[in-house]
């Protein structure tokens, strides 16, 4: 039979957690409100940004003078870049994440590819250290503290841009989680090097036939244009993605936490229901003996 004060400590102790966490969820939720107008305000930008390139680069026939665009001109290496967080405590978020880019290495590896990674956050970096310390070429943590900025992404895409045209990598993709709700975060790979058309979506048809007829002369030339938006577009789809994920973290962390204040409450219930049944043990117990000491006088 377990001891009251032990009993009476671990419900103290579950009560202050319990605290705790429920304190976590509601500044995730304040911090969510703000992290999601920021990633749903970046997404149209940065899609129409990718769209109006991929028009531009149709147009130029994919010209070979713009390196952002035709790439090495090999597939042997491959750089994952893997947006991650600097704070844990966001339930699965992370190693869904992971996931992906094991599922990914393995893939690679199989064709016969290189890969390398680059990681974005502390709790990348710790997993990609104890999985694939060889294959870490590049970390860059708390990029996001205390909110994604566009000059951390700037330089992401700059390290990015440096290891390009050092020769390092052939193929960039960027790994992180898109924000569909507070409940639901999708991991999403998204090649930004060399410059991937984006694929036409279902409904877009609609939106673009009118200008399927249109003809456009464009001043400068097509790789002038090319040349000085493609470095942009790479900061453009890095912030996008480092947005999205600070977003996807604030509702991991929130649903997380708030699974977590009901789990400390339900065994704040059943702790305080063992101990009170503990202690009527107790009581019964000497009234048996007073009873059994007065009978026996």
């Amino acid at each position: 039979m377990p001891n009251l004060k032990e009993l009476r400590t671990r419900i103290v102790s579950v009560k202050s957690t319990q605290r705790i966490t429920s304190a976590m969820k509601m500044v995730a939720a304040a911090k969510l409100r703000r992290a999601q107008e920021q990633a749903t305000a970046a997404r149209p930008y940065a899609e129409r940004m990718e769209r109006m390139l991929g028009s531009l680069a149709a147009t130029a026939g994919g010209s070979g003078g713009v390196p952002l665009l035709a790439g090495s001109g090999k597939d042997e290496t491959h750089l994952l870049v893997f947006v991650s967080t600097d704070r844990g405590l966001c339930g699965g978020f992370n190693i869904s994440l992971m996931r992906s880019v094991r599922r990914q290495v393995q893939q690679l590896t199989n064709d016969g590819k290189t890969v390398k990674l680059f990681c974005v956050g502390r709790k990348g970096i710790s997993l990609v250290k104890r999985e694939f310390p060889s294959m870490l070429v590049a970390e860059m943590p708390e990029v996001c503290k205390p909110y994604p900025g566009y000059d951390g992404a700037a330089e992401i895409a700059q390290r990015i841009t440096e290891m390009f045209e050092a020769g390092e990598f052939d193929v960039c993709t960027v790994v992180y989680n898109k924000f569909i709700s507070a409940l639901t975060q999708e991991v999403t790979p998204q090649q930004i090097i060399p410059f991937a058309l984006p694929e036409p979506e279902e409904g877009a048809e609609e939106t673009t036939s009118a200008d399927d007829g249109a003809s456009y002369e464009y001043e400068p030339s097509e790789e002038d244009i090319l040349s000085e938006l493609l470095p942009r577009n790479l900061s453009v789809q890095i912030f996008r993605s480092l947005l999205e994920s600070f977003a996807s973290e604030q509702g991991a962390r929130m649903t997380a936490m708030d699974n977590a204040t009901r789990n400390a409450g339900d065994m704040i219930n059943e702790l305080t229901l063992n101990y009170n049944r503990t202690r009527q043990a107790f009581i019964t117990k000497e009234l048996i003996e007073i009873i059994s000491g007065a009978e026996a006088l």
